[in-house]
């Protein structure tokens, strides 16, 4: 039996067409960049950064698996910030190069474009798993606290909260995340699983900056996914935890002359109200 169609197919030229050249010019010839920021978080940290529209960044394994909490918003408005269920929604699941990360109402356009991922071999495993997931949300200490009836205070989510800090945020703006190397699926009781993160040194998951950006990102503290973190057989899996690295980069200006940044969605916003 065939598929049923997919539910969100545009009927005019829109936002989900990717312009596959221009992307394809902004992954290649990596040497021609100009690098303008480079970090490490340290095992269980979590820090934010901007990244400028039209630049690129790139997230790194510098030693081996490591899974890393990944929170975007318009660097001038945090009310634009990443849709994870949207995204699902238009993109997939899992995501790769091609794929765009999505912004929240009323904006509803692109953050990022996925520019290239030196994971996309792994594709679907046997058990129905991919990489790059969009699906579990961010390790916390309330969860943890329900399921150990113990505090834990170095969580995705607090790394992520201590992160934007710095820029007037709060925890009340971390967000469903993008769980950058994790393998994930759903079994068939439709309920949510990890596997081990099959990265290795100097993997690397890379975007471009549709708009002017800031970024966040959890050294997760269950490192690779390789130990439970909860449950009858968890342990602390510190041993299994490695740093990321971050790299920003400014594309040669002949590729981005001509683009801009998306608008945002046209819609004229009266949600049916009438005006007298």
């Amino acid at each position: 039996m065939a598929s049923p169609p997919a539910s969100y197919q545009p009927t005019t030229e829109s936002l989900l067409e990717v312009d596959k050249t221009f992307y394809d010019k902004l992954a290649a010839n990596p040497e021609d960049r100009e690098l303008v920021e480079r970090f490490v978080l340290p095992i269980r940290s979590g820090r934010a950064w901007e990244v400028p529209a039209g630049y690129l960044c790139r997230v790194i394994t510098p030693d081996g698996p490591q899974c890393g909490d990944f929170n975007v918003w318009n660097r001038h408005n945090p009310r634009e910030r990443l849709w994870a269920a949207r995204t699902r929604q238009l993109q997939s699941a899992h995501v790769t190069r091609y794929d765009r990360l999505w912004s929240t109402l009323p904006y509803m356009r692109p953050l990022v474009t996925i520019t290239n991922d030196s994971l996309s071999w792994y594709g679907e495993d046997e058990d129905g798993a991919r990489v790059h997931d969009l699906l579990g949300s961010r390790c916390d200490p309330y969860i943890n606290r329900i399921l150990t009836n113990e505090d834990f205070d170095f969580h995705c989510h607090s790394n992520l909260t201590r992160a934007v800090l710095p820029y007037g945020l709060t925890e009340f703006d971390v967000h469903d995340v993008l769980n950058i190397f994790t393998v994930t699926g759903l079994n068939d009781q439709d309920q949510y699983y990890m596997k081990p993160s099959p990265a290795k040194a100097g993997d690397f998951f890379e975007f471009f900056a549709e708009q002017d950006l800031l970024c966040a990102l959890s050294n997760c503290p269950a490192g690779d996914l390789s130990i439970p973190f909860w449950g009858p057989d968890a342990t602390d899996p510190i041993d299994v935890c490695r740093p990321l690295a971050v790299e920003v980069y400014r594309p040669p200006r002949q590729v981005t002359d001509g683009w801009s940044p998306p608008p945002c969605s046209a819609y004229g916003g009266l949600h049916g109200l009438t005006l007298r």
